[in-house]
C-alpha cells in the first residue's frame, strides 16, 4: 500500500518539517499490523514528494485470532483502515497540525496532491467523488482492471485516485484518515464509544455539514445503530454549538458592556504580564484571539501562543489577527494551536507566563483538577493569571435575571471567598504564591465585577 503527498509550495522541502520526517533519510516504523516506511522520491526547493509505504502480513493478521478474515485477502494491497492507523501513527504531528520549526506553515493552506494506488471503493466512482469533492478536492479516479478472462467477476471495486487542493496538510491527512475506511466500508478493529469521540473530533469543522455525513458516520462506525445515533446527535450539537456560543457571547457582552469589562480585563492582564517581564506568553482558552491581539501590539512579547479547543474560534482568531497578510517579522511571534487544556500537552511547556482569561468557569468543576495539573504541575510557568466572574456582583446588572449566570455555557461562577479558597489550595499544592486583585470598579457591598488571581511560582 502506497500513499504519496506532493507539494510545490516553496521551499517545498519544508514538507519535512510539517511531517517531522527528514527528507534526507529513509525511516521505518513497526506497527501492530505490519511495518511502515517513509521516504522522499523527490526533495527539491521546487517540488517535494513524500511516500508512506505500508507492508501488511496477511497470514499474521489472522493467525491465532478470531477474525472474520481469510488467509488469502486483499489487505496487503489496498488502502484500508490499516492504512488509516498508519497515517495516524507515522504522521502524527502532521495530523495534529503542529510543527516546532514551521508552525505558521502548518496553519497555512498550501498546494497539495495526494495519490493512492489502490483503494476498495464500495459505491464506485460517484461515491468517491461524493466524499472528496464537497471538501474542495479535484478528484482524478482510475478504476483498477480485473483479469478480463473472468468476466463473471464484474466491474472492479478497486480504484486508484489523485486528490488536488490548496489545503492545510492537517486537513488532508485527517480527511484521508476518516474516509479511507468509509470507502472500504470495513474496519479491522473493534468499534465502540471511543470511536464516536474520535469521529466527532476528527470531523470538527467539516463533517457536520458534509452532504454524505450520515453515510460517512454509518460506515465509519461499522453500521452499529446505537453508535451512529450517538455520533449524529453529537454532530448536530456541534453544528448548533457555534450559533449557541455566539449567542451566549453576545448576551454576556451585553450584560457587561456598560462597565467596559472586556477591555478592562485585557488591560489588567496585559499590565501584569508587562510588569513581570514575561517574553513568552501562553493564552489558554484564547477564544477569538482578543488577548493575543492585545499582546501582539506590545513589542516586548516575543512569542504569543493561543490555545483553544474550538476550530471555529481559532478560525475567527486567524481572521481577527489577519495572520495571512501580517508582516513576516510580526507573524513569527504568533502561534495558534488547537488543544484541550484538561489534557497534558508538551506544547504548553517552556513559557514565562500562562493566562486563563474567563476560562475556568467554562470547565465542569469535576474537570478542574485535570486543568490544575496541566497548568500548574506539567506546564508550570513562573506566572499564571486567572480571571473569572464574581457572582456576587451579578445583582448589580440590571439586564441579568435573578439567579442567572452571565454566560449560558458557564458551569459555575464563584464568590470572592470561593475563588480565594480555590486559589490558596492550588498555590499550596504546586509551589506558587497567589495574589488576588479586582478588575472593574469595586462595589462596597458585592465587590468587583471580575476577580483576578495572580500565581507566582516559588513566590517570585
Amino acid at each position: 500500500m502506497l500513499l504519496t503527498v506532493r507539494t510545490t509550495h516553496r521551499p517545498a522541502t519544508d514538507l519535512g518539517y510539517l511531517l517531522g520526517k527528514n527528507p534526507a533519510r529513509l525511516q521505518s516504523f513497526d506497527l501492530s499490523h505490519g511495518r511502515a516506511h517513509v521516504f522522499y522520491p523527490v526533495a527539491t526547493e521546487e517540488e517535494c514528494k513524500v511516500a508512506l509505504l505500508l507492508e501488511v502480513d496477511p497470514i499474521g493478521l489472522v493467525r491465532g485470532r478470531d477474525l472474520d478474515m481469510e488467509y488469502v485477502n486483499d489487505r496487503p494491497y489496498v488502502a484500508s483502515s490499516f492504512f488509516s492507523v498508519a497515517i495516524g501513527e507515522v504522521f502524527r504531528s502532521g495530523m495534529a497540525g503542529t510543527s516546532r520549526e514551521r508552525q505558521a506553515l502548518a496553519d497555512t493552506p498550501i498546494p497539495l496532491e495526494a495519490a493512492l494506488a489502490c483503494v476498495p471503493c464500495h459505491g464506485g466512482e460517484a461515491f468517491l467523488r461524493a466524499l472528496f469533492e464537497p471538501l474542495g478536492y479535484a478528484v482524478e479516479p482510475s478504476r483498477a482492471e480485473l483479469d478480463d478472462r473472468f468476466p463473471s467477476w464484474g466491474p472492479s471495486p478497486y480504484f486508484g485516485f489523485r486528490l488536488r487542493h490548496v489545503v492545510r496538510l492537517q486537513d488532508l491527512l485527517t480527511h484521508l484518515y476518516v474516509l479511507l475506511p468509509v470507502l472500504d466500508d470495513e474496519k479491522h478493529y473493534f468499534v465502540g464509544d471511543d470511536e464516536v469521540r474520535k469521529l466527532v473530533e476528527r470531523g470538527e469543522g467539516w463533517l457536520a455539514t458534509h452532504p454524505e455525513r450520515k453515510t460517512i458516520t454509518t460506515r465509519y462506525l461499522k453500521h452499529q445503530s446505537r453508535l451512529v445515533r450517538d455520533a449524529l446527535g453529537r454532530l448536530d450539537d456541534t453544528d448548533d454549538a457555534a450559533e449557541r456560543e455566539a449567542h451566549a457571547e453576545r448576551a454576556e457582552a451585553a450584560v457587561e458592556a456598560p462597565l467596559r469589562l472586556d477591555e478592562r480585563r485585557l488591560l489588567a492582564v496585559r499590565d501584569v504580564l508587562l510588569a513581570s517581564g514575561s517574553k513568552r506568553v501562553l493564552d489558554l482558552g484564547c477564544g477569538e484571539g482578543k488577548l493575543v491581539a492585545r499582546l501582539l501590539s506590545e513589542p516586548s512579547f516575543k512569542q504569543i501562543t493561543g490555545v483553544d479547543a474550538s476550530l471555529r474560534a481559532l478560525s475567527i482568531a486567524t481572521r481577527r489577527l489577519r495572520l495571512e497578510t501580517m508582516p513576516a517579522e510580526k507573524r513569527e511571534r504568533v502561534t495558534l494551536l488547537q488543544g484541550a487544556i484538561t489534557y497534558r500537552d508538551a506544547r504548553f511547556t517552556g513559557y514565562d507566563a500562562a493566562t486563563l482569561v474567563e476560562v475556568i468557569e467554562h470547565v465542569d468543576e469535576a474537570r478542574l483538577p485535570a486543568l490544575e495539573r496541566v497548568v500548574f504541575e506539567y506546564a508550570k510557568p513562573p506566572l499564571v493569571i486567572v480571571t473569572t466572574p464574581n457572582v456576587e456582583h451579578n445583582v448589580r446588572f440590571a439586564n441579568l435575571g435573578p439567579g442567572k449566570l452571565r454566560h449560558a455555557d458557564h458551569r459555575f461562577e464563584w464568590t470572592r471567598a470561593e475563588l480565594a479558597v480555590w486559589a490558596a489550595r492550588v498555590a499550596s499544592a504546586h509551589g506558587y504564591a497567589v495574589e488576588l486583585a479586582p478588575i472593574g470598579d469595586v462595589d462596597p457591598e458585592v465587590g468587583p465585577p471580575t476577580q483576578m488571581a495572580i500565581f507566582r511560582r516559588g513566590g517570585s
